[in-house]
């Protein structure tokens, strides 16, 4: 039977939260029948949308599928005059090859998975004193909702260290603060960037005035639930060799566009899948943003190397948390994950903001891949190290195939674009249904099916992401968050 864990949608204390912020800001008028007839016309056209999206999907995928076995004696002829050449050949092994590692490697992920099990919270004795961070760039009013969930956490008041950082917004982010230090008090301490410089730095400052035993880094776009602070940091109280631990990241806007939707599929899978199974070994290759909780000394045992670290003698401004988990690793800790600390946060509605989003991840997944081959492969830690290695070499299988890929998908798509894009299609259908089954096994099965309309987005909309990252990895500029401009 099909359950659902009704926390894993944005919350109802979620909601209320972002609600209450907005009807403290905004009295209520005459105007609020006809707002309501609005949201209901909003969410009537939103549902159409949704349910043609889907149809769309799944008349592609079949569409695909049905081309295929139309097409398969042209598969066969082409296969067959690829072997009477060295090129096709060689072309065929390499294809092969890498469809054996990668069934390979996800087998392996899988049982890793299997193995998985979340720390349970320890007792309000037992639990470290905490310092939450959270930096903000023009965030507005949501920043008041975050600071609220941090504040409404199940967490001892007096072990709870709250700074809240404005890097030099361009809006009234820096009023909501002071709205939320005016409600809350000592409870939170909020500081002013004197100009914008950079989420690193903001947090850099943080840092500095932190005096937790553990540091935990929460985005200004995010809402906590109530009990995740004390199940983020539990594992340090447990596990002597945690250094840092990621938390488990769904998306707070599902509801408001399609591009959230699928994307809260997808966060399901790259969270609960794949950083449970890198957890098993202790090598949870990047903390979030979103949230993400560090131990104190470890942070300041790599602090000055972090702030003032270059790619290509240009300042870093990107990927501070990958940065940050990769020199958390190299001295030997342990990165891990918690499945059971929940956060909920914004993500891009438009495709304009959501690919320099992806943008700006994979150029840091290039920066930073290069900077973990540097240890990876070296006694950096006591015990095994070999299952770190293969997530290394998964990720540089990625990066390396990209071009050849690329190339191979133009080349195809001029000289065979229907048998391109049918078997295209077909492979969406059949690899994207882990991820469905993973997701519907979980929650549930019509939100799992938004996996395979996420698949068809990506691969003929984002294909592009990673071989553009690596050709401008030094590029600066983190892309997002700025105000529109008047024109």
């Amino acid at each position: 039977m099909i359950t659902r864990d009704l926390r894993l949608t944005p919350s109802a204390s979620a909601k209320n939260l972002i609600e209450k912020s907005t009807q403290q800001k905004e009295s209520i008028s005459s105007g609020t029948n006809k707002e309501e007839v609005s949201e209901n016309y909003r969410k009537a056209i939103f549902t159409k949308r949704h349910l043609f999206t889907l149809a769309a999907t799944f008349f592609l995928l079949i569409g695909g599928a049905f081309s295929v076995y139309i097409l398969q004696p042209q598969f066969e002829e082409m296969n067959l005059s690829r072997m009477d050449t060295l090129g096709g050949m060689i072309l065929l092994v390499l294809g092969g090859f890498l469809l054996i590692f990668r069934l390979s490697f996800l087998a392996y992920i899988a049982k890793l998975f299997f193995s998985y099990k979340p720390v349970n919270s320890v007792t309000d004795e037992e639990l470290p004193t905490c310092t939450v961070i959270v930096p903000a760039y023009n965030e507005g009013k949501q920043v008041y909702a975050t600071l609220l969930s941090l504040t409404n956490s199940d967490f001892p008041a007096e072990k709870l260290q709250l700074i809240a950082i404005d890097d030099g917004s361009g809006d009234d982010t820096w009023e909501w603060m002071k709205k939320a230090k005016e409600q809350l008090g000592d409870r939170v301490s909020i500081y002013q960037q004197p100009h914008n410089q950079g989420k690193r730095h903001a947090l850099y400052r943080g840092f500095n005035l932190a005096t937790g035993e553990v540091f935990v880094t929460v985005d200004s776009d995010s809402i906590v639930e109530k009990d995740t602070l004390r199940n983020l940091v539990s594992p340090f109280v447990t596990n002597k060799d945690c250094g840092a631990v990621a938390g488990n990241v769904r998306v707070l806007n599902n509801e408001k566009a399609i591009i959230p939707r699928m994307l809260n599929v997808s966060f399901v899978f790259s969270f609960e899948f794949i950083r449970s199974a890198q957890s098993v070994l202790g090598s949870v290759l990047c903390t979030p943003g979103a949230l993400a909780a560090y131990r104190s000394n470890a942070v300041m045992n790599c602090l000055p190397e972090w702030i003032n670290q270059t790619f290509m003698g240009q300042p870093t401004d990107i990927g501070e948390d990958r940065a940050m988990t990769n020199m958390i690793l190299k001295q030997g800790f342990h990165v891990l994950f918690q499945r059971n600390a929940y956060v909920l946060t914004n993500i891009p509605e438009k495709f304009s903001s959501l690919h320099k989003m992806f943008t700006r991840w994979e150029r840091s997944n290039v920066r930073e891949n290069l900077m973990m081959s540097r240890f990876a492969f070296k006694p950096f830690r006591n015990g095994s190290k070999s299952g770190t290695r293969l997530l290394l070499i998964n990720q540089w299988m990625h990066m390396l195939t990209a071009y050849p890929l690329f190339v191979m998908m133009l080349v195809l798509l001029v000289l065979h674009p229907v048998m391109f894009i049918s078997s295209t299609l077909l492979s969406i259908l059949i690899f994207s249904s882990l991820p469905v089954i993973f997701y519907a096994k979980k929650y549930n099965i019509s939100e799992a099916l938004w996996a395979y309309s996420y698949s068809i987005f990506y691969t003929f909309g984002l294909f592009w992401i990673t071989p553009y990252a690596m050709a401008t990895a030094n590029r600066r500029g983190w892309l997002t968050r700025e105000l529109p401009q008047k024109k």
